[in-house]
């Protein structure tokens, strides 16, 4: 049986680590974003398109074929990497290529950045490229004036269905 020294001792020591938790999960303060700051977000995962052009394949080529590989079009699986940019207030504050995800580079690119901002009005441009075209342009624009509150977070996000851009 410990004597009551020990106990003491020892619920002295619980005690003095309990208070160290409980004063660490209160202070100090986490702030997230300045108080007159807001978050612009760019969150999404999009496929571009094939790398090489798709090819219909003649009857007799096709029949060559196993049963299980016959199908058309006759598609390579790589995609091709996507390009964004991204504008504030006539800026560029973001640039980059986003490479296709899977073994094969198959599968979609994912993007996501943050981008603190004062809160206010802000003129957002963004773009994406995700074809074969060799003339430096995009396939997808938009641009927005938008009005941030403090603390508020805009994702922008893609989806080709929707036409394009979505900002919420």
């Amino acid at each position: 049986m410990p004597s009551a020294g020990k106990l003491f001792a020892q619920a002295l020591a619980f005690g003095a680590f309990m208070l160290g938790i409980a004063y660490f999960s209160v202070l100090p303060a986490y702030e997230h974003l300045g108080a007159d700051q807001a978050m612009i977000k760019l969150a999404f995962s999009h496929a571009g398109e094939h790398r090489h052009a798709c090819k219909q394949l003649p009857a007799e080529e096709l029949a060559k074929l196993p049963t299980n590989r016959r199908k058309q079009p006759d598609c390579k699986r790589e995609r091709m990497p996507i390009v964004l940019e991204l504008s504030l207030d006539g800026q560029q504050v973001f640039s980059g290529v986003q490479q296709a995800t899977g073994l094969w580079k198959d599968g979609p690119s994912h993007v996501y950045q943050r981008f603190p901002v004062p809160a206010g009005t802000h003129e957002v441009a963004v773009r994406l490229r995700n074809s074969r075209r060799d003339d430096g342009g995009f396939d997808f624009e938009a641009e927005r004036r938008i009005e941030l509150r403090p603390g508020q977070n805009l994702v922008i996000g893609f989806q080709p269905a929707a036409g394009g851009f979505t900002f919420d």
